[in-house]
């Protein structure tokens, strides 16, 4: 019983304690990404801006030849490019994969593609196919993000038009298609089909319609295991916003030009304010926000911390935002000299950002798993996440004397004296992988707690 308390005990003080966030360069030397995704493997696709698809490896390497490089097609103005790429749910017996770009008059374009036939690291570029193309008015708010939803169909972010304040009224118009979140069968019909529960069909609007009211959804995703939709719709003058909303809630009107985040923006012609979805959060250009630039919901295993929180930053704002479902926000310190353009989210779930204007990609890590946790701490414990062994090492003043590892149900899996010299080992390759506690016992008695990682 004393030993289930002290390990409770323990656990209250390590996960009490708030995240760290840190960032590892996974890669460098891309041309303004704008987009990361998987295809179900361990590779990232890295989109650019100008037209190309590269592949990064898991070893860190960039395969030279890129997987799809349509920049004679692609118009790069403003915020026109190819923005973005989404693999379908059975790329691995069917190759396709589906672009977004605006074309060389400016216009969106929904394109299908294939894999080649022989080679996995190169597209048919050949193979396009468009599905779909939308008129742009103006150069700005092109929305670009594709996603499949865990209903298996195709979601596109659309922006209301460009310019600024919505002139046209198109956000609110159910009979065009910007300023929306379409959704789209890609299973079914020619070029695509319509599917039976988007809110417009059969009545006065464009079937392709999912929700209204976007200024301009730049990112959207999906929760994984929540199957709930996040969007980060990039603000006017004023407000940022991030909304959430469950794939089952059909019809929602998101309130632009209404409303900029939840204030009134321009009410005339409007629906009752009870109608609109207001965000589940705002962020305030006072804040040194700009442009938001929307992330995932955490549903990796290496960083226990992260899980369910919701990840996204700003352009002008260095930061990354961790947000909760009840719409609490926590930021991490500024990664100054970074503008970031977009998260991605590999076949584990481990998280990835990416800054266009260095052309970076990093990984996203939480730096409180390979720190001290405790206030009576004094020891460094590495590797973490470990494999075959972890090392502690002693500090300055104190030596450590017994190590003690339970698992999270409280149970010794193993507790070994120390020696007195500067590192000890304890070997965990007969571990089986998960999440542990470590204490470490100074000769002055103290106990220091850290978090582990076993792989």
């Amino acid at each position: 019983m004393k030993t289930a308390l002290l390990f409770l005990a323990l656990l209250s003080l390590n996960y009490s304690h708030s995240q760290t966030i840190g960032l590892e360069t996974v890669a460098t030397g891309f041309s303004s990404p704008l987009e990361l995704a998987n295809a179900g493997d361990s590779r990232l696709f890295v989109v650019e801006k100008r037209g190309t698809i590269k592949i990064l490896n898991s070893n860190g390497t960039t395969n030279s030849t890129p997987f799809l490089n349509i920049s004679t097609l692609v118009s790069t103005g403003s915020e026109q490019g190819l923005l973005g790429l989404a693999f379908h749910p059975n790329y691995a017996s069917n190759g396709l994969f589906y672009v977004d770009y605006t074309n060389l008059s400016g216009d969106t374009v929904i394109a299908k593609y294939t894999v080649d036939g022989v080679n996995p690291s190169i597209a048919n570029s050949s193979s396009g196919s468009i599905l779909l193309t939308i008129a742009q008015p103006f150069a700005n708010h092109n929305g670009g993000t594709l996603k499949f939803g865990p209903d298996g169909f195709l979601y596109i972010g659309m922006g209301d038009g460009g310019s600024g304040g919505d002139p046209g009224n198109r956000a609110q118009n159910n009979t065009v298609l910007l300023g929306k979140m379409l959704r789209i069968d890609v299973n079914s019909g020619v070029p695509y089909g319509i599917p039976s529960g988007n809110p417009y069909v059969g009545i006065a609007g464009a079937d392709e319609i999912w929700a209204i009211g976007l200024r301009n959804p730049w990112k959207f995703s999906f929760d994984k295991i929540k199957n709930n939709l996040w969007i980060a719709d990039v603000g006017q003058d004023n407000i940022e916003e991030i909304n959430n909303a469950s794939t089952t809630e059909t019809g929602l009107n998101y309130g632009w030009r209404c409303y900029e985040g939840n204030s009134p923006y321009n009410t005339t012609g409007c629906p009752a304010q009870t109608s609109i979805k207001f965000p589940l959060a705002v962020i305030n250009h006072s804040t040194g926000a700009c442009s938001v630039t929307g992330g995932y919901v955490y549903n990796g295993t290496s960083y226990p911390n992260f899980k369910d929180l919701y990840f996204f930053t700003d352009y002008c704002n260095p930061q990354i935002g961790m947000m909760t479902t009840t719409g609490s926000i926590t930021y991490s310190q500024a990664f100054a000299g970074n503008n970031f353009s977009t998260f991605g989210e590999d076949n584990n779930g481990e998280l990835y950002i990416a800054a266009i204007n260095n052309g970076t990609i990093f990984k996203i890590k939480d730096n409180s798993l390979s720190v001290n946790t405790s206030n009576l701490s004094q020891f460094v414990v590495y590797p973490n996440p470990a494999q075959s062994e972890i090392i502690i090492q002693k500090s300055n003043k104190n030596y450590p004397t017994e190590a003690t590892l339970f698992d999270l149900n409280g149970r010794i899996i193993v507790q070994q004296k120390t020696v007195d010299k500067p590192e000890n080992s304890i070997k965990t390759n007969n571990l089986s992988k998960g999440f542990y506690i470590l204490t470490i016992k100074n000769d002055q008695g103290q106990l220091s707690t850290h978090r582990l990682i076993i792989k």
